[in-house]
């Protein structure tokens, strides 16, 4: 396995690579883009590189469908780190384009939604094509294929282009959520803002399913900071669940918790116990009362003394 190495979704200038920039670490490693979410999480799973970065919610958009499949179903790894980004969009031309030349403009997906409204008012008969990546629409603007690239403004000096306008951006404080993926290993010790990602399956369907996955959680003191379903592949109506809940696997509460749904559900994939991105310590919530660590080691202690007789 090649240690120095990190792979992300490029090509270069996403705004993947801006937010794996931010980490210490990068600074250190071989920074590899590929094509692709199943192409960069491959390239772990192989041993070409030891880490992988993808992102994998927007806080407009929901979970990126991609990595939470490729997590899901393809061989397993785990989640050691998170960054969140703050998301603003400029639209990138070639030197010399004004407004009244846009004919067509490309981006992400995932971008469209993030800029519909200034479409609207600014290029309400522009013709969208959806790009592998923002940088991607970037080179595609560069090479004559569309006329404007929503991407980061970062990404105009990469491939020779001129932001036209900046700051683009239909819902304030937009955010996307990256997350550095390994190979399966020993979680990092807690640190007192973590969090803990599992994806779960249902046993059958019948009326409260999900309620009773719901309740390991909650009878527990854990609180939950995303539950999606993802289709498994196996016909319409079966499905999965991605949740993230506050955490690490270590605290009592969310290690019974897991252990709950063990016993109910056919399959439950552990992602990983890890910091929280932008939490300290001190912005966690209290605790519900019984459900810290030494209330589990209390009433561990008490059932003990039932065996013994000594209640």
């Amino acid at each position: 396995m090649s240690s120095s190495r990190y792979t992300y979704l490029g090509p270069e200038g996403t705004f993947t690579e801006a937010a794996l920039r931010t980490l210490p670490e990068a600074a250190t490693r071989e920074l590899v883009p590929m094509v692709s979410v199943p192409a960069v999480l491959d390239a772990v799973r192989t041993g070409e590189a030891a880490g992988a970065f993808v992102p994998i919610e927007n806080s407009v958009e929901g979970g990126v469908t991609a990595t939470l499949d490729e997590l899901a179903l393809g061989a397993p790894l785990m989640i050691y780190r998170e960054v969140l980004l703050p998301i603003a969009f400029a639209l990138l031309v070639r030197p010399g384009t004004t407004l009244a030349d846009i004919k067509t403009v490309t981006g992400h997906p995932v971008a469209q939604p993030q800029v519909r409204k200034w479409l609207a008012a600014n290029l309400p008969d522009a013709e969208w094509e959806s790009s592998a990546s923002n940088a991607d629409g970037a080179r595609r603007v560069q090479e004559g294929h569309v006329d404007g690239a929503f991407a980061g403004e970062f990404a105009a000096s990469v491939y020779g282009l001129e932001p036209l306008f900046t700051d683009i951006h239909d819902a304030q404080n937009a955010e996307t959520r990256f997350v550095l993926v390994g190979r399966p290993a020993r979680p990092a010790a807690p640190t007192g803002a973590d969090k803990t990602s599992v994806v779960i399956w249902l046993g059958d369907d019948h009326p409260g399913a999900l309620m009773e996955l719901l309740q390991e959680y909650a009878v527990r003191g854990v609180n939950l900071l995303r539950i999606e379903s993802r289709p498994t592949g196996e016909g319409i109506g079966r499905y999965c669940f991605s949740v993230d809940a506050e955490g690490h696997i270590t605290d009592r509460r969310v290690g019974e918790a897991l252990m709950g749904l063990k016993r109910i559900c056919p399959q439950v994939r552990f992602l990983g116990s890890y910091p929280r991105a932008g939490v300290g310590p001190a912005q966690v919530k209290p605790l519900r009362p019984g459900t810290s660590d030494p209330d589990f080691v209390t009433a561990s202690d008490w059932l003990n003394r039932c065996l013994d007789g000594r209640a």
